[in-house]
């Protein structure tokens, strides 16, 4: 087993807790990471515990701290609505300055947060290249190249498509989906139609372990 995979010739390293680090450029992307989710599913009556957005932020400091990064891009809907950044507990706001302090931090626009997140601090775009990667939150047809994406939270089964769903990253020839890293985000099976129409194919599921990554093949998945 191996560790790793190959987009674009440079080496990247899925992470167990869903980012995707890439040792060349000291570089970590996260996806999804639908902070104050709670928040806003409160608003609607759903009365979840209201830890989302710390939980969320630990990991992800966690990771930066285990993994030496010093550039972190967060692919979009980073928030779960425009008015998350206002919703942020005063803990969690503490923990994301130090965070966007400490690394060259950039927000990718996504279809849920647009570009809101933007004003806790940190750059803001629509994409950005990396060495010839792309980097978006939603995944691009047109587009040619080795691109990286969140939006589709994938996640897939082990033992035949009956096992626990578990998040996961999708490969689809030079197309990676990251998982979504928020707590509370949900997630799309990796054979869902909507899922391989937009990667243009069927997906391989990229589960990292202790031993290294298991590939699942999509086709093998209950949709």
């Amino acid at each position: 087993m191996t560790d790793s995979l190959l987009l674009g010739g440079h080496r990247l390293v899925p992470l167990a807790c869903g980012a995707l680090y890439w040792p060349a450029q000291a570089l970590l992307a996260v996806a999804d990471l639908h902070l104050e989710k709670g928040s806003a599913l409160a608003r609607r009556g759903w009365m979840l515990p209201p830890y989302d957005s710390c939980d969320t932020l630990v990991r992800l400091q966690r990771a930066i701290r285990q993994t030496g990064a010093r550039v972190v891009l967060a692919l979009g809907d980073s928030f779960h609505d425009p008015l998350g950044p206002a919703r942020l507990p005063a803990q969690a706001r503490q923990m994301l300055a130090e965070l966007i302090g400490a690394v060259a931090w950039t927000w990718i626009a996504g279809n849920h947060d647009g570009v809101a997140a933007g004003q806790l601090g940190g750059a803001v775009a629509d994409d950005v290249v990396v060495a010839g990667i792309a980097f978006r939150h939603i995944t691009d047809p047109a587009a040619e190249g080795p691109e990286i994406s969140g939006h589709f939270h994938p996640k897939t089964r082990l033992l035949n498509g009956h096992g626990a769903a578990r998040r996961c990253f999708a490969l689809a020839g030079e197309r990676l989906l990251l998982p979504a890293y928020g707590s509370y985000a949900g997630g799309l099976d990796i054979s869902r139609p909507e899922l391989v129409a937009a990667l243009g194919q069927a997906p391989l599921g990229l589960l990292p372990t202790a031993r290294g990554l298991v590939f699942v093949d999509s086709r093998t998945q209950a949709a």
